[in-house]
């Protein structure tokens, strides 16, 4: 079924501004290029923690920290805008404001994810493959009563490393605080969704704080987050019914950056294969400050029909990291996304993370779930990213080559896996 414009976009567009020595004539160059006067601003607001609902009715609301602004421009106005980034010299691009949602399988095919991966494997023999090792084959991982089987496929249970000292933003759907196992943890959360506070009342949020950040003897459980003493930042750029506009996560991120997160884990995107020049940016002007962000592949393949699907907004930006969902096999996961084959050079698998049948925490009085997608190996790769930035003291691109580096290679195409799986320092 093919999406409608009204469900993939939202009718206002994102401006790029041209890079400028010095900030604060953003506004100008909205006032003088399209005649937009209600301009608000985010370093107006403390920790440029923007306050949506009050803003709600500005013609154009511009976020500081990454030189991008979000306007509700008539025809004429966005008219006159394009022209503008055509001459390049105030303005870089403008595009359609996209609908981006949480990225997780809804669908109860999930549930069989090892049997796929065993039947993955056979094909492959089948197929005349390389045939794995004895090692390979030994690495069905399930869940133990110590950690779950991320954990211990990425090796983060055992890493000396906690996170101490790094902060994580997570841009979701908000975060549960009444959850017991994070009662001792300090959680700064944001709301950046018209008319909803920070609090979680969707679960994909709470799942991938979770995964990420997780306590590392949560009573009465087994462990499920990597970096479990890292400083937990949660903006809400997804709503509770799970999708969310350019809007807000530009919001979270220019917040994130703001407040010198070393890496930004979003677990959303837009099925949208055309690289956004915004995002390219953004994930350019974070990696600058020292942000990584962290982005879900897509969960829109369907491998058992032969079709392997594409990696989305905002992922496929090359200032973005891109990450695919394996299973307890170390197969890719029937719906994750592959690399693009359009261009060489965006749109593709950086790393792998554990994806398939992930517990982690979720909304009281549940407290625990199990779901798939890219959007549970994202908060893998994050909090890991963590571990990381405290063992090295990395960041930005640095950090990257890193994660890169220490990946462990699988014995499946790079374009499924990139670099292969994700593991955390000893």
């Amino acid at each position: 079924m093919t999406n409608t414009d009204s469900e993939i976009y939202t009718g206002r567009h994102v401006v790029v501004f041209a890079p400028a020595k010095a900030r604060g004539n953003h506004a100008n160059t909205l006032a003088s290029v399209a005649g937009l006067s209600n301009i608000v601003h985010s370093r107006d607001f403390e920790n440029q923690a923007m306050d949506i609902s009050a803003i709600a009715g500005a013609d154009a609301t511009v976020f500081d920290e990454l030189g991008l602004a979000v306007v509700d421009s008539d025809a004429e106005q966005t008219v006159a805008l394009q022209a503008a980034a055509e001459a390049g010299d105030m303005v870089l691009s403008v595009e359609p404001e996209l609908i981006h949602h949480a990225l997780t399988v809804t669908s109860p095919e999930y549930l069989s994810g090892y049997q796929h991966g065993v039947s993955d494997f056979f094909a492959r023999l089948q197929a005349d493959t390389t045939v794995p090792t004895v090692d390979e084959l030994a690495a069905a991982y399930a869940d133990s009563d110590k950690s779950t089987w991320g954990l211990q496929a990425t090796k983060a249970n055992t890493s000396s490393k906690t996170g101490r000292g790094v902060r994580v933003a997570v841009l979701d759907t908000g975060f549960d605080a009444s959850h017991p196992d994070f009662k001792k943890r300090h959680v700064t959360m944001q709301s950046f969704v018209d008319g909803e506070t920070s609090e979680d009342a969707h679960g994909h949020g709470t799942h991938c704080v979770g995964t990420s950040c997780g306590p590392r003897s949560p009573r009465g459980s087994r462990r499920y987050g990597a970096a479990t003493e890292a400083e937990i930042f949660v903006g809400k750029v997804l709503g509770n019914s799970g999708s969310g506009s350019d809007g807000g996560i530009l919001a979270g991120i220019n917040w994130a950056v703001a407040n010198n997160c070393a890496i930004i884990s979003m677990s959303l995107g837009a099925n949208v294969d055309k690289i956004s020049l915004a995002y390219e940016t953004v994930g350019q002007r974070a990696l600058d400050r020292g942000s990584l962000i962290i982005a879900a592949a897509g969960n829109n393949a369907n491998r058992r029909a032969g079709e392997y699907g594409f990696v989305g907004v905002p992922a496929n930006s090359r200032s973005i990291m891109a990450i695919a969902a394996v299973d307890s096999s170390l197969n890719p996961g029937w719906f994750s996304a592959r690399s693009s084959t359009k261009t060489k050079a965006a749109g593709h698998i950086d790393l792998a993370g554990p994806g398939v049948d992930v517990y982690s925490s979720w909304l009281m009085p549940k407290r625990y779930n199990s779901i798939s997608g890219t959007s549970m190996a994202t908060p893998h790769v994050s909090g890991i990213a963590a571990l990381w930035c405290e063992a090295t003291g990395l960041t930005g691109r640095q950090l990257w080559t890193v994660l890169l580096q220490q990946a462990v290679p699988l014995n499946v195409p790079a374009v499924d896996v990139g670099a292969g799986l994700v593991q955390a320092p000893q």
